[in-house]
């Protein structure tokens, strides 16, 4: 019995130790140090205009309702940040299929109105796929520059000018090796209205 008693008296004081350590020491001191040296991936890498915040440099908007935007590629959860996935259909999936029929539709419709001549073939992937996040903040420079044609024209800018904001907001590949070259499309879209604006 006292065997027992002893046992539950360290259990019980390993439980209260290791509770103040890892529940509350450990998560204070990570927020500390991210707050710290990093406040403002700590804070959700947010994006201001005009003192109002206008999302994250890190999450994918759906621009869908204003065609005077560039548009972000399509998002498996409908850019909802907190239930991000990948769609996880196999690539003999007809349902997946189906998908990129539809999304690629879309993409040649609304961009084919003000890019003559664009055809299914020259279409960048990421047009018609999702990320396996859902919400990737990025699309690529070969996609920028098609819908470069429909914002232009839209906004009453020429064609160089939209490019050459494309150029400026395109992040190359991280040290120079990993990734592709990509465009963030809030980032863009905020150069774009200051643009418009002058």
């Amino acid at each position: 019995m006292n065997g027992l008693r002893k046992d539950l008296g360290t259990a019980a004081i390993a439980l209260v130790i290791f509770t103040l350590l890892l529940g509350i020491a450990y998560p204070l001191a990570s927020t500390g140090l991210a707050q710290l040296f990093f406040p403002g991936a700590a804070d959700g890498s947010k994006l201001e205009v005009g003192g109002r915040v206008v999302g994250s440099e890190l999450i994918g908007q759906d621009f869908g309702g204003e065609p005077r935007y560039f548009q972000s590629r399509p998002s498996a959860t409908e850019y909802s940040a907190n239930v991000t996935f990948f769609n996880n259909l196999g690539p003999n999936s007809k349902e997946l299929s189906e998908f990129f029929a539809e999304q690629l539709d879309t993409y040649l419709a609304r961009e084919g109105r003000f890019d003559e001549g664009l055809t299914a073939a020259e279409v960048p992937v990421d047009a018609v796929t999702t990320s396996a996040s859902g919400v990737d903040p990025h699309i690529s420079r070969a996609n920028a520059r098609i819908q470069a044609h429909r914002v232009a024209a839209l906004r009453g800018l020429s064609l160089a000018e939209v490019n050459e904001l494309i150029e400026a907001q395109t992040e190359e590949r991280f040290l120079g090796l990993f990734g592709e070259p990509a465009v963030n499309v809030l980032k863009l879209n905020i150069a774009l209205d200051q643009e418009a604006r002058r």
